[in-house]
């Protein structure tokens, strides 16, 4: 987390103004996107049941393992597919930086998307 309450996100919001809303039950992810955004900033917060919650029943792991020396630092979306308000499907492109014992990394991801129950959540990564 940022500690100047800027979301990890990358939009730039305040926390509570944007994904913070989402983590909190308080609205769902209008698009793929926004979840794919909202999902790292839960990584970046260790917020495991936010995860959960987002994750389709299907593909959800049993636990997760959330490693408390990984510090998530950034987020770039490369490329999105559908994923709209009026969607059922999408795949978002990301890389996620973080870094782990002092040094950086990369995460590049194609993920998944779909809509379930009328919420959008994150089927797999491909």
């Amino acid at each position: 987390m940022m500690e100047n309450g800027e979301c990890p996100c990358g939009l730039g919001q305040p926390y509570d103004d944007c994904c913070g809303r989402f983590h909190t039950g308080g609205a769902d992810a209008p698009t793929a996107e926004l979840l794919m955004r909202s999902r790292f900033s839960a990584f970046a917060r260790r917020d495991e049941a936010y995860l959960r919650r987002t994750w389709h029943p299907d593909t959800r792991p049993r636990r997760l393992d959330l490693d408390p020396a990984q510090r998530w630092t950034g987020l770039e979306i490369v490329d999105r597919a559908g994923g709209g308000l009026f969607d059922t499907a999408g795949t978002v492109e990301f890389r996620a930086y973080y870094t782990r014992g002092g040094r950086p990394g990369t995460l590049q991801e194609r993920s998944r998307f779909a809509r379930h129950d009328g919420r959008w959540v994150y089927v797999e990564g491909l």
